[in-house]
């Protein structure tokens, strides 16, 4: 039985290592026959949420802009995979301001199970993803039927694309191939 799986890149670097993971897990969840939607951050306006708590009643956010489209997409999604480039040990802030506009999906009858995590950094320590999977914890934590369900963590890739040869993007497309 095919997932509706939704990724969220949130890499506005051209060519990122992330955006690269992010396409390999879609990838392999396809050829499992998955329907896949890969959304890219890169060119979406998504402000600061206020705080207001409006969206608890209105089902959404009283901010017009792209954040409200994504936010649908996640509320429909059985599976959410956020890929994200590691900025000081943290997740990056267009990463952390989508999920912030996305308390709209509290009170609402999300279908998402499963969350993963993909991340790229330029040091390959081992604890250098701590604080993004921490982060991503705290979101999944508010949403009782949901839980973490894995994650790629691919360090010592600085520049565009040098994620390419590594064994990191397999194991990104074997995780998507996985879902069932």
């Amino acid at each position: 039985m095919s997932k509706r799986v939704l990724i969220i890149s949130s890499s506005i670097r051209p060519n990122s290592n992330s955006e690269l993971l992010a396409n390999a897990f879609a990838n392999g969840a396809r050829e499992s026959g998955n329907e896949v939607e890969l959304v890219s951050l890169k060119e979406k306006t998504i402000g600061f949420c206020k705080g207001c708590l409006a969206c608890q009643k209105l089902g959404h956010c009283v901010i017009n802009d792209d954040a409200n489209e994504i936010t649908e997409k996640l509320l429909n999604a059985e599976v959410v995979v956020w890929a994200t480039p590691i900025y000081y040990y943290e997740m990056s802030g267009q990463m952390k301001t989508m999920i912030d506009r996305a308390n709209s999906l509290y009170p609402r009858d999300y279908q998402f199970r499963d969350v993963y995590l993909l991340t790229t950094a330029a040091e390959d320590e081992e604890y250098v993803d701590e604080g993004v999977c921490k982060g991503l914890q705290g979101w999944i934590d508010c949403f009782e039927k949901a839980q973490f369900a894995g994650k790629v963590f691919a360090g010592g890739y600085d520049s565009p694309k040098s994620i390419e040869n590594s064994d990191k993007l397999k194991k990104s497309y074997e995780m998507g191939k996985a879902i069932r």
